[in-house]
This record gives C-alpha cells, structure tokens and sequence, in this order.
C-alpha cells in the first residue's frame, strides 16, 4: 500500500520492539538508499491479538484485498508487492492457532493453509 502498511507478525520479542524494529530499519534504508530527511511513519501502531483460525483467515483476507479495496489492482494477485505477489514468504500458522478440533478429527494432521 502506498500510504500504510499491513503486518501479521508473531513476534519472538515484545510487539512494540518488534514494530520499533520495522519501523527503524525501513526508517534507516529509507535514509541511506534514497537520501530521505522527513518523516516516514505516523506515531505509534494499531494491534489486534489474532484469537484462533477464523480470525487469523479473516485478517490474511483482509490484507489481500486492501489493494483491490484501494482501487490499486482488480485481482489481489496482481498487486506487485508482499507475499501474495511471490515477494515475500508466508511462515507457517503458529502452533498455538491450530483448532484442536481439526487436528483431533484428522489424525493430528496439521491445519490446512489458508488461500
């Protein structure tokens, strides 16, 4: 997105550190690469703890469809940035976010990926 960013992160630090070092390190190559002197981020973030599977799903689709929403591209696939372009890579679903249910009735099978 031109204006904003988007993240599902599961951070092995606090989540403000986690976002501090986003924020920093884009701050920091913004600088270097492209000689940029103002301001790059707004104050603070928004968070939202992701629950379980359904939620998790909702916020990936979410974020998919935020180009087409902003009328940047009509199929989310064609948006040229982040991992739905090829960009980036999705991690696994953390473990703690597989419905016990689905991994219960199908042997122990993981959870599906969500598309």
């Amino acid at each position: 997105m031109p204006d904003h960013v988007h993240v599902l992160l599961t951070p092995h630090e606090a989540l403000e550190r986690s976002v501090q070092l986003i924020k920093g390190g884009f701050s920091f190559r913004a600088e270097k690469e492209f000689d940029w002197n103002g301001e790059v981020w707004q104050r603070g973030f928004s968070d939202h703890r992701i629950l379980d599977m359904r939620d998790w799903g909702q916020h990936l689709d979410y974020i998919k469809m935020n180009p087409v929403k902003a009328r940047l591209c009509i199929d989310p696939d064609e948006y040229g940035y982040g991992f739905f372009a090829g960009v980036m890579e999705m991690d696994e679903v953390p473990q703690r976010l597989k419905p016990l249910d689905f991994c219960s009735a199908n042997g122990g099978a993981e959870a599906p990926p969500l598309q």
